[in-house]
């Protein structure tokens, strides 16, 4: 699945990078590929989260949703393509572990 991500890059900040159908899910880095890589993890990481708390995962909507909205102004758009079937694996498997202690 492809999720669209903000870039935003202040005069005297690191590149910042906002998931907006991920609430809460954001990240940073001082290069523009350095932030791409780690809002790829933080997005695994809140997925990962989201499924194994037994939550509905948020669908992915086109980048022409968000780019009115004027938390967004000024940003660059991009996807991030994310795995979630491995994902849903790694979910499994822990739930199966989980069980192996209860």
């Amino acid at each position: 699945m492809r999720y669209p991500v903000v870039i935003h890059k202040g005069s005297d900040s690191d590149y910042g990078v906002t998931v907006p159908d991920l609430p809460g899910c954001f990240s940073a880095g001082e290069t523009l590929d350095e932030a791409l890589e780690m809002v790829h993890e933080a997005m695994e990481c809140h997925i990962e989260g989201i499924l194994l708390d037994g939550e509905p995962l948020p669908a992915a909507r086109p980048i022409e949703q968000h780019q009115n909205n004027p938390d967004f102004a000024h940003g660059v758009w991009a996807l991030v393509e994310l795995d979630l079937s491995r994902l849903q694996l790694m979910q499994r498997n822990f739930v199966y572990q989980l069980g192996m202690f209860v």
